[in-house]
Parts: structure tokens; sequence; C-alpha cells
């Protein structure tokens, strides 16, 4: 059975830094794709990230470009998001996400996600 424990979200000023982690358990995850995804109230769950096994080739919503950073480590099965400058526009409950074979922006290409983690971004 598949755990995963999500971690890092918060309340922080615009402009100000958080980084998420994810730690999966129960399966390894070192061969797939993963990443990250958010969504805010009244809305759809949107594309942030995605990173490939290799840690080479990364991908990006164009909103977060530039000031979120995606990495993995997977000796520890774990994914992280550095977001930096954030915006109130940032404020969503962030999940991640594992399994994807290809460097998917659709959510339903994951078959794993984390519980959520919320960040909200004051002004």
């Amino acid at each position: 059975q598949v755990q995963v424990a999500e971690s890092g979200g918060g309340l922080v000023q615009a402009g100000g830094s958080l980084r998420l982690s994810c730690v999966f358990s129960g399966q390894n995850f070192s061969s797939s794709v993963m990443g990250w995804f958010r969504q805010a109230p009244g809305k759809e769950r949107e594309f942030v990230a995605a990173i490939r096994w290799s840690a080479l080739t990364t991908v990006y919503a164009d909103s977060v470009k530039d000031r979120f950073t995606i990495s993995r480590d997977n000796t520890k099965n774990s994914v992280h998001l550095q977001m930096d400058n954030l915006r109130p526009g940032d404020t969503a409950v962030y999940y991640c996400g594992a399994g994807a074979i290809d460097l998917s922006r659709r959510p339903n290409s994951y078959g794993y996600w984390g519980q959520g983690t919320q960040v909200t971004v004051s002004s």
C-alpha cells in the first residue's frame, strides 16, 4: 500500500518563499514522473510542474516559470517544490503526484497523490 507524506505549506506574505516536500513509501517511484498540482477554491486542479525520473528534464506552468523549482531525490522516493517570489494568486491547496509515464500536465496521468497542503499568500 502506497503512503504519501506531504509537508511544507503555510501562510506567507507576497514575495516570500516556501518549500513543499512529498515522501512516498510502499512502492519505488524512481522510474516514474513526479509532479505538483494545485487547486484553488471553486477551480479545477491545475498543473504546476513535473520532473522525469532522471531529474534532467522538467516542465512548468507558465504562471510559475522562473519562480518555482521542482526537484527529486530518488534515493528517498521524494519530490520537492521550492516556491519563491510568491503571489496572492498562488494561494491554493498543493498536491504532489507520482506514477505518470511522461511529463503530463493532466491530473489523471498520475496514479498516486499526496493529501494536499495549504499554501496561503497574503498581499
